[in-house]
């Protein structure tokens, strides 16, 4: 099935603009209720997770996926996320409106698809303020003692440039990262490398990908850790992070201009594509 580009383009209309809790708190609201709304609409159930944080209370919003056969249904389920707040003076267009749009698209074809486990897609609150959403999270599943398959959280997916010499490299990276910008990076830890691979591996038909496995929970690259897949890292469970790598190759990034007209969509829907893929690779049902 073809990515709907038409789709793509309306939710990041509608997800582009300053989202903060202080500068923009009734923005920030209503991304959380369209985003509530259209998992709705496209027949998940939806629990917001309320949570405190900077002395007033937030929520995540959770959408569930659930297999149709009930033998799937006590499987470890599979995550898929992304953030949806901005720093103070950004619409946040790649970061993370970008990552809102494909988590909507995966969302949407969920429909199609045979699951072989739960799937949760969340959209974290606050992950600008110290990851304060996804450490909620994550700490209510370690409290829980809830074990997940993996979770794969989209941070900065929308940039792409095809110039030599567009693509930097993070300090102490190990591996010989290309000088184009016209990958996606997928990045996890060491309690993580088998997710990392069987993600790598689902998206690698659809567009260039670097795969990267970071010693620890990336405490010596700490632009490794600069997402919501640090908090599940950090309380033991697998995670990966997929990247345009952000300011290593948008010179918008965190910046007023970070505006819908600067991101690409061929590379935005090779990304869904790609996680589509890459869901179906972990959460689908084998072919009988």
């Amino acid at each position: 099935m073809p990515t709907d580009r038409h789709r793509l383009t309306e939710d990041l209309r509608r997800l582009v603009g300053e989202r903060h809790p202080l500068s923009s708190p009734l923005r920030l609201q209503e991304t959380a209720a369209y985003l509530h709304r259209q998992f709705s609409d496209a027949g998940l159930s939806v629990t917001p997770q309320s949570f405190q944080a900077l002395g007033r209370t937030y929520q995540n919003v959770i959408a569930t996926a659930c297999p149709a056969l009930e033998p799937f249904q006590s499987a470890p389920p599979l995550i898929l996320a992304a953030h949806f707040d901005t720093v103070q003076g950004s619409p946040g267009a790649d970061d993370n409106a970008s990552a809102l749009a494909v988590l909507l698209h995966v969302a949407r074809r969920i429909r199609a698809m045979k699951l072989a486990r739960l799937i949760h897609f969340i959209a974290f609150n606050l992950e600008e303020e110290n990851l304060l959403g996804s450490s909620a999270y994550t700490a209510l599943l370690r409290k829980n003692r809830e074990t997940i398959h993996g979770a794969i959280v989209l941070e900065c997916v929308g940039y792409a440039s095809h110039q030599a010499g567009s693509q930097k490299t993070p300090p102490g990276v190990p591996i010989a990262v290309p000088t184009t910008g016209n990958f996606l990076a997928v990045i996890g830890n060491e309690h993580s490398h088998i997710l990392t691979g069987s993600v790598a591996k689902a998206m690698q038909s659809h567009l260039p990908i670097v795969p990267l496995i970071v010693p620890g929970n990336g405490e010596k690259l700490p632009d490794t850790r600069r997402s919501d897949h640090t908090s599940f890292w950090d309380q033991g469970f697998p995670a990966v992070m997929l990247t345009d790598t952000a300011n290593f190759r948008n010179p918008h990034y965190h910046k007023p201009t970070d505006t819908l007209d600067t991101l690409d969509l061929d590379f935005i829907a090779s990304v869904a594509n790609g996680v589509t893929a890459a869901v179906i690779a972990l959460a689908g049902q084998p072919a009988t």
